[in-house]
């Protein structure tokens, strides 16, 4: 039997450790297809947490599920400060 690495537990915490940060968000859509954005940590939900991008271009929040940072189709981290 594999013993996972990560629990939804875990991914929670990890998550709302960022809270109101700036974060570095990708996400797999599938068929080859990557979306990469940064944008503010807005939101730390039961469910689900939401974050706001930087992007003008985007409109509104964007949400995700713990569950899909723990399948690996959402990556998130702590944004690289600018020097």
């Amino acid at each position: 039997m594999i013993k996972p690495k990560n629990d939804i537990a875990r991914v929670k915490q990890t998550i709302a450790d960022c809270f109101r940060k700036q974060v570095d968000v990708t996400v797999n859509l599938g068929r080859n297809k990557v979306l990469k954005f940064c944008g503010e940590l807005s939101g730390v939900y039961p469910a689900l947490f939401t974050v706001s991008p930087n992007d003008k271009n985007f409109l509104g929040k964007t949400s995700y599920s713990y569950a899909e940072v723990l399948c690996g189709s959402v990556k998130i981290k702590p944004a690289k400060k600018a020097e």
